[in-house]
Parts: C-alpha cells; sequence; structure tokens
C-alpha cells in the first residue's frame, strides 16, 4: 500500500506540475507520459483504492504546497472528466476541508457531482408510482412526444430535469458526455462507488448527489433502444464529439446498465415524463403521428407552395 501510495502521488504531482516545471528532475516522467491512459484508467478502479489518509500524509513530504497541488491535480482532471474540450482556464477548485475523503476515486466523484445538499422534491406516492411507470421512453419517442432533448450550460450531472418550452412542449436537458473507453471506465466505477456506500438511493435522508452518477447513467440507458436513439442523442448535443465509442458500442454499453439501482434525480425525472404524457396524452398522439411523417409533410408542403407560386406566376402573365 505505501509503495503504490508513493506511486499514485508521484502521479497527482507530475499531472499537477507548473508550467515552467523542469521535467529532467522528475525520474518518473518518461513513464507516465507514454503510460498516461493505462494509468488514468487503473486508478480510478474501485477495487485499486487507497486510503486517503496513506495518500495525504506521503505528499505532504513530498512538496510545500500540498493542498494546491491537490487542488490543481483536481482541476485538470475536472477539465477533461467528461467533454472533449478544455477551458480557457482550468476550473476553479474550493477545497471543502469539512469532506473527509475515503480514497482518489470518491475525491475526484465528489468534485464533479458537485457538493449540493438539498433533497428532491418526489414524494414516496410518486417513488411507488415509479416503480410501475413504463420506461419505454427512448430519444426518438421523446421527441415524438414533444419533447426536446438539450444538453444543460452547468455540465453537472445532478442537473437533469424536465422543464416547459414554449406552450405546450418540454425539454429535458442533462449535462453532455463524450463517451470514449476511459470516461466509460470513470463513470462504471463512480457508480459503483455510490452503490456501495448509499444502501438506499430512494431514503428519506438521502441527497440527490449521493445517486447522481447511477441517475446519470440510467437516464442515458433509458433514452438508448436503438441506434437511432443514440444518433438522436448526438444530434441534440446530448453525446458529443465524432471521437470515442460507435453508436454500436455506445448502446451495448449504456444497455449492460439496466439493472442500476434508480436514484432520486432519474425518479423525478420519470415522474415529470409520466405526467407530461398523461396530462398532454391528445396533443401529444397527434404530434406524434405528424412527427412521424414529417418528412412526407414537408415534402407535399414544399410542392403545394410551388405549385401555387406556379399558379399565381401564370395568371399575372396572363
Amino acid at each position: 500500500m505505501f509503495y503504490d501510495a508513493c506511486f499514485l502521488v508521484m502521479y497527482i504531482l507530475k499531472r499537477s506540475r507548473p508550467k515552467n516545471y523542469d521535467a529532467a528532475l522528475f525520474d518518473l516522467f518518461d513513464f507516465f507520459e507514454s503510460n498516461a491512459t493505462d494509468i488514468a484508467h487503473d486508478i480510478m478502479l474501485l477495487e485499486n483504492q487507497i486510503p486517503w489518509q496513506v495518500v495525504d500524509a506521503i505528499m505532504n513530504k513530498c512538496t510545500s504546497e500540498p493542498l494546491e497541488r491537490k487542488k490543481k491535480f483536481i482541476a485538470r482532471w475536472l477539465d477533461g472528466c467528461l467533454q472533449d474540450r478544455t477551458f480557457e482556464a482550468l476550473p476553479h477548485v474550493d477545497w471543502d476541508e469539512d469532506y473527509e475523503v475515503p480514497h482518489l476515486l470518491g475525491l475526484l466523484r465528489y468534485y464533479m457531482v458537485g457538493k449540493s445538499s438539498s433533497k428532491l422534491n418526489v414524494s414516496d406516492s410518486d417513488i411507488e408510482n415509479m416503480e410501475s411507470m413504463a420506461t419505454s421512453a427512448g430519444a426518438v419517442e421523446l421527441a415524438e412526444m414533444g419533447i426536446f432533448l438539450t444538453a444543460n450550460e452547468t455540465t453537472k450531472l445532478p442537473d437533469m430535469s424536465l422543464d416547459r418550452k414554449w406552450i405546450i412542449f418540454n425539454e429535458l436537458s442533462m449535462a453532455p458526455l463524450s463517451l470514449n473507453d476511459a470516461r466509460a471506465s470513470y463513470l462504471v466505477n463512480m457508480a459503483a462507488l455510490e452503490l456501495c456506500t448509499t444502501p438506499n438511493f430512494l431514503g428519506q435522508a438521502v441527497r440527490r448527489v449521493d445517486s447522481a452518477v447511477c441517475s446519470y447513467l440510467l437516464l442515458l440507458c433509458m433514452l438508448m433502444h436503438r441506434e437511432e436513439d443514440v444518433h438522436e442523442l448526438r444530434t441534440k448535443g446530448v453525446l458529443k464529439g465524432g471521437v470515442g465509442l460507435s453508436n454500436k458500442k455506445a448502446l451495448d454499453f449504456f444497455t449492460s446498465l439496466q439493472s442500476l439501482r434508480r436514484g432520486r434525480c432519474y425518479a423525478r425525472v420519470m415522474v415529470q415524463i409520466e405526467n407530461y404524457r398523461r396530462k398532454k396524452r391528445p396533443w401529444v398522439k397527434v404530434y406524434a403521428r405528424c412527427y412521424r411523417y414529417r418528412t412526407t409533410i414537408a415534402w407535399a408542403t414544399s410542392a403545394l407552395v410551388g405549385f401555387i407560386s406556379i399558379i399565381v406566376t401564370l395568371k399575372r402573365a396572363l
């Protein structure tokens, strides 16, 4: 454990190095550079976690500014943990002295999810009704119901909700994701951590962040029934980037997560979708039919407008 902790500390120090850092002074620099992907994967595995007290004690002996190095490491990780992008400046990290860090995986999950302590307004009756709700609501089906998918601006996993858009439409917003093998591994291990640390996601004392990763993954799983659904999510910007898992591999990955436990964030969204479906059932049926034949309708409308234009032109000519 001591040697593994030393290796992890060296990795954290390397990742948090200042711009004028002299790489020649770092014996493991070349090794870290050439094996960056494998190391990033291995240190996030739940079964590989080392008690943070050991890591913290070693770090305090290796640098004169341990807090700044930890904050810089977290900021660099947050910079690309969900998307293929970099910020103009690294995200600001407020170190929470009250948080008892269990290990590196718990630390990174804590800052990725956020630290909101609020509970979601999901009643016991809603939770009971959710158990009997139909979960067949793929991305294409939601579009047919008049529910638009969109990527939220906060990029926080717990921020998923169904909100009114215009008068009769609704909008389902959630954090965008550029899915690749590394991020898939990050999310799965963080979900496993939630399952291990919170026995009952729907308990009265459970906060929304306690099951945020599981809720996020399960909602994406619910949205993906076919490759057409994956394409719809990419079109709407919820799944970003052309580099990463293909539509087929993304579908297979999320299909494998169907047995995840339902959390409060997921429960609220499902209740909102069902309420929308029930209250606007007549409108949903009409809109769904129009949506399915939208190409034909658009072609017919275009042809009709063209025909009318020709008739008007001929009348003027005569």
